[in-house]
């Protein structure tokens, strides 16, 4: 009868390890190869939009494509700017796009903290309700609200597109600021009552210090929403001088011709400040994300 000797015991737990080390190593070199293909996919249109920006105007449909430019031609990017008022553009969008930041981050923290924290009649229902508009297209309600804002005369002026975010801020940025309300445990409020706060002392001292990953969140939804919003300004601003980013892209599509290389460099321009934004935010974003929809 074969026996198992105290020193064999030892030799075949560290193979066993061996192996299963061997095969996490495995798994985690195919994720990240999977996860490098699915990157640079998505990384080919950025890409040819940088290499299209700096060609010069008959190499942007030559065949084979040119991935590098020869020459590089920088004078592209001045040119954009210069090629339509793009001073203006960029201070209306700004105007716009920071109003509405503040007002749907503030607004939905409110409206989502009332749902998450306070108890009154009617709260669960009208949740759900406000769930519910997320179903109904946008383009639904488009002229309707288009009718009423024109009935009042602001047609043309930036109220409509910055006015509205101050009205709980969307369905969506709500449902996340009350899922990650909902995290926070009820034993805060209760002390901070105790200590004399009110319900807003509440808000404003203890949830929404702590809410910083969810705010960051909503405020990077939001500004990359309205940064990038082209069918709002569409619709509501006529005048060339209250044009916003994304409108102003579209003066560089003439009837007979369109000046790609420049248009590409416009959108490059557009694109950085989203790129930066982000690069230094997505910690709280990845955090709102991670966090929201898990309670404890």
């Amino acid at each position: 009868m074969a026996t198992t000797t105290p020193t064999a015991q030892p030799v075949q737990k560290l193979k066993v390890t061996s192996s299963i080390s061997f095969m996490q190593r495995l798994q985690r070199t195919v994720v990240y190869i999977i996860l490098f293909a699915g990157a640079a996919v998505l990384m080919v249109p950025f890409l040819w939009m940088v290499s299209t920006s700096l060609k010069r105007p008959g190499a942007v449909f030559v065949f084979p494509p040119e991935w590098i430019p020869n020459p590089f031609v920088w004078t592209n990017y001045p040119m954009a700017w210069n090629h339509v008022p793009f001073t203006t553009f960029t201070i209306n969008t700004v105007i716009i796009t920071a109003w509405t930041v503040v007002g749907a981050t503030l607004t939905s923290a409110i409206v989502g903290y009332s749902f998450a924290r306070l108890r009154w009649v009617g709260r669960d229902p009208l949740f759900l309700i406000v769930i519910a508009t997320m179903m109904l297209p946008q383009h639904v309600t488009m002229i309707p609200v288009f009718a009423i804002w024109r009935s009042m005369g602001f047609v043309n002026t930036f109220i409509p597109l910055i006015v509205p975010a101050f009205f709980g801020g969307g369905p969506f940025n709500i449902f996340l600021m009350r899922q990650f309300f909902m995290t926070l445990p009820l034993d805060l409020d209760d002390a901070a009552k105790i200590d004399g706060c009110g319900v807003f002392g509440v808000f404003w001292r203890i949830v929404g210090p702590l809410s910083k990953p969810v705010i960051g969140t909503v405020a990077i939804f939001q500004f990359l929403y309205r940064w990038n919003d082209f069918m709002g300004p569409l619709i509501y601003l006529n005048d060339q001088k209250r044009y916003t980013l994304a409108l102003g892209l579209q003066l560089f599509r003439g009837q007979y011709e369109t000046k790609w290389e420049l248009l590409m460099a416009a959108s490059v321009i557009v694109m950085m400040p989203v790129l930066v934004i982000y690069f230094f935010a997505q910690r709280y974003f990845v955090q709102g994300i991670v966090f929201t929809g898990v309670k404890g």
